[in-house]
């Protein structure tokens, strides 16, 4: 399940994979490179502060992603003040740097998307999620979306258009030309839940049968009812890795945001949790086939 094989900075790689991440995923690596090129440098938080004449704050913010929009400048001091010379590797903390304060598409619905997950979740290399009460965002038709957001206590008329617009924006990722591979197990219960709604049945199926069958990077599988307690009693979760494996997340959805566990025994945890319903769940190749005899 995790990335693995990934390249140094100040790889000509490195700096694709730059121009191609979100400025959330961008931040947290120059978070990682900046401490890392600290501690190489055997100074501590107060001593890079002394130096320069900055605030430990001002450093510390750095290197946790405090700081939403680093100054190209203060990075350059700071590479400076580390003795970081090689100039491929420079320029590719310099282009993290840039890159980390770009607007993405998400920023132009911040009043209906909370938090940083959307950017996360666009940086991905890789995606496993389950799912136990809804079809997962990525996979939601547009009248799915709509009854979903409605389901939730989203009155507002315009509200509600702006998140379907945002969860539609979202699923552009599947289309791009090197799409994340996404993994996900839905709960049967999530499928049928939408007998409850003939409307929108039909539709919600056969995208989730398109997708399922399609040649993509998505491979889906359902949880059955039968297979009783599981694994994922804790509730739905999303695991995000990236090129760098250092820099894996897990992120649990709440009502207003979400909680992101980056502890790599948090991490574990679910990756354990996710190979117990993979296990459970029905065979990917079976799986068109259910779907399909709900409409029998």
């Amino acid at each position: 399940m995790s990335v693995s094989g990934a390249s140094p900075v100040g790889s000509a790689a490195s700096i694709r994979e730059v121009e191609m991440s979100s400025p959330s995923v961008s931040r947290r690596q120059l978070s990682a490179q900046m401490r890392r090129k600290r501690l190489d440098a055997g100074m501590t938080i107060e001593q890079a502060a002394d130096s320069l004449e900055w605030s430990m704050t001002k450093v510390s913010n750095i290197e946790t992603g405090r700081s939403k929009k680093p100054a190209v400048t203060d990075i350059r001091l700071l590479l400076d003040l580390y003795r970081v010379q090689d100039e491929r590797e420079r320029e590719s903390i310099l282009a993290l740097t840039r890159q980390s304060r770009e607007r993405g598409w998400w920023n132009r619905y911040d009043d209906v998307l909370g938090g940083a997950y959307a950017s996360l979740e666009a940086g991905a290399k890789s995606v496993r999620l389950f799912e136990a009460q809804y079809i997962p965002g990525l996979f939601q038709t547009a009248g799915y979306a709509e009854a979903s957001a409605q389901a939730t206590l989203i009155r507002d008329p315009d509200d509600i258009q702006r998140t379907v617009e945002a969860r539609m924006r979202r699923q552009k990722i599947l289309e791009q030309e090197d799409p994340p591979d996404v993994w996900a197990i839905i709960h049967e219960s999530a499928v049928e839940m939408l007998r409850a709604t003939p409307d929108l049945f039909s539709s919600q199926v056969e995208r989730l049968i398109e997708l399922a069958e399609s040649p993509n990077s998505v491979t889906l599988q359902v949880l059955p009812l039968s297979a009783g307690l599981h694994a994922g009693m804790g509730g739905p979760f999303v695991i995000l890795d990236y090129e760098d494996a250092a820099q894996s997340l897990v992120f649990l959805e709440t009502n207003t945001d979400g909680l992101y566990l980056e502890k790599p025994p948090e991490i574990d945890r679910y990756r354990r949790c996710f190979d117990r319903l993979l296990a459970k769940a029905l065979d990917p190749d079976d799986v068109p086939g259910y779907l399909r005899s709900l409409s029998a």
